[in-house]
């Protein structure tokens, strides 16, 4: 067993880093509000402009001259999965979750016998996919000089896509973040966001009778390098809030565990310091009734 000094120590140890989690965990929550407004006030522009690209797309011929942004490189063969990640740890299972999401992503690919490559932005999710995956990082995007990523690293990334995909270098783009749903919830999802996705309901509300001015080539060649931008600039505000959720419910759930040790400890602290106690009598009494 401990001795009183090294059960001393350790509660005093656990006490401080229960300091520590307390501390960030109201450093998260301060910053979560902001986050989430955040988040919540880019996602119905960001879902508009999705929709409005899709429905475009769907009423132009694709050829070769097109966009790639729009059509891609024709093919299907290469696929860069874009994987947003924190650039600091102590938020739980949040960038784990994404990492799970994107190995699910690139197992099926690579089962269906195409290239994968991985875009990184963030460094949490860089040693599993460098442990699963080696060689197949394209790039790391470094996030971890601002405080939160933002709209002109989305440019960036964005640009650094568009030069990519102009090269040949991947065919289709896949984009994972964590959506916030809320401080408990951060939901992995994954975004095809080159080329543009045209779904059914897109295809079926472009048989409506539209007019565009400029055609939808001029506005497809205006709007997709935005578009691109923005659904980039929601994941990363998405992924922001999902941080300071993920990391406000892990410092609570630390915060508290810490407490539950210090409870435990100090029992066992005072029950041995009983036992010394009453050991110390004993020898005492015994002592004095043999003179």
């Amino acid at each position: 067993m401990a001795s009183l000094k090294e059960l001393k120590d350790r509660i005093a140890s656990v006490k401080s880093t229960q300091k520590i989690t307390k501390a960030k965990k109201m450093v998260a929550a301060a910053k979560l509000r902001r986050a989430q407004m955040a988040a919540e006030a880019a996602r119905p522009y960001a879902a508009q402009m999705e929709k409005v690209m899709s429905s475009l797309a769907s009423k132009v011929s694709i050829d070769e001259n097109s966009s790639k942004l729009l059509a891609g490189t024709g093919k299907s063969e290469t696929h860069l999965l874009v994987v947003a990640t924190s650039d600091r740890g102590l938020c739980g299972a949040f960038n784990a979750n994404i990492v799970k999401e994107a190995r699910a992503k690139a197992e099926k690919l690579l089962g269906e016998g195409k290239k994968v490559l991985f875009y990184m932005v963030g460094r949490k999710g860089i040693p599993i996919i460098k442990r699963f995956y080696p060689g197949q990082i394209l790039k790391h995007f470094d996030t971890s000089n601002v405080k939160a990523p933002g709209f002109e690293e989305a440019k960036a990334i964005a640009e650094d896509l568009t030069a990519l995909v102009e090269e040949g270098t991947f065919d289709v783009a896949h984009l994972f973040y964590g959506k916030f749903r809320s401080a408990l919830v951060q939901e992995p999802t994954v975004q095809q966001i080159i080329p543009i996705a045209i779904e059914d309901g897109a295809i079926a509300e472009s048989t409506g009778a539209v007019e565009y001015e400029p055609d939808e080539e001029e506005i497809l060649a205006a709007l997709l390098p935005r578009n691109l931008t923005t659904q980039i600039f929601g994941a990363l505000l998405e992924n922001n809030a999902s941080e300071q959720g993920a990391s406000m419910t892990a410092m609570d759930n630390a915060t508290r565990n810490a407490g539950d040790l210090i409870d435990n400890l100090t029992i066992i602290y005072n029950r041995s310091r009983q036992a010394a106690i009453t050991t110390e009598l004993i020898e005492i009494i015994a002592g004095a009734e043999a003179l």
